[in-house]
């Protein structure tokens, strides 16, 4: 993306890239659309600086983790819970549909799925937006390492130990439902 785009451009362009990523790094709704007028605001004020050294998606990427954080930060001072659990199921199901699975293998898997999305709010703050970025975002070693400002080795560390831990989570929460590993592998 160039510079020479204007402001209009750029919010048209990454606005679903801004809420999906702000919603998988939150995991809730709530807000959604305050926190990603937070991020084109801080983006606004800041592209009289940008220097063009990387992509403006990697620009929007840090701010977005920025804001995200932030609203962490607000959650637990208010003790409010990380993951709003009203509407995820049928957010999930939406994006599950399959036409060869019968409706309990899509209830199971999306069960599953939330599952996955409440423990991934429990993981430290850089290993979940590492993650979110990673396999939600599908960006690459060096645009993460870009978009949050650290050596790729040490996202390359916050990977592996993020998928550590949630394959940890999610084995412990599963054994302790009695459950299946993944219900779709069965």
């Amino acid at each position: 993306m160039s510079l020479d785009l204007s402001f209009e451009q750029v919010v048209r362009e990454n606005q679903a890239m801004v809420f999906r990523t702000l919603y998988r790094l939150t995991g809730s709704r709530e807000h959604l659309e305050d926190l990603a007028q937070e991020v084109f605001l801080r983006l606004y004020r800041a592209l009289p600086s940008f220097r063009g050294e990387s992509l403006v998606t990697t620009y929007i990427y840090r701010i977005a983790v920025n804001v995200a954080q932030n609203e962490w930060k607000r959650r637990k001072r208010s003790d409010r819970p990380l993951v709003s659990i009203s509407d995820e199921i049928t957010a999930w199901e939406e994006r599950l549909e399959h036409p060869e699975r019968n409706a309990l293998e899509r209830m199971e898997e999306g069960e599953f799925h939330l599952r996955v999305e409440e423990q991934l709010q429990e993981l430290s703050a850089v290993e979940r937006s590492v993650l979110v970025l990673y396999h939600q975002e599908e960006r690459s070693y060096e645009q993460i390492a870009a978009a949050l400002n650290m050596p790729i080795g040490t996202i390359r560390t916050h990977l592996h130990r993020g998928r550590k831990k949630l394959r940890e989570r999610l084995q412990a929460a599963q054994v302790a439902e009695g459950r299946a590993i993944c219900p779709a592998k069965r």
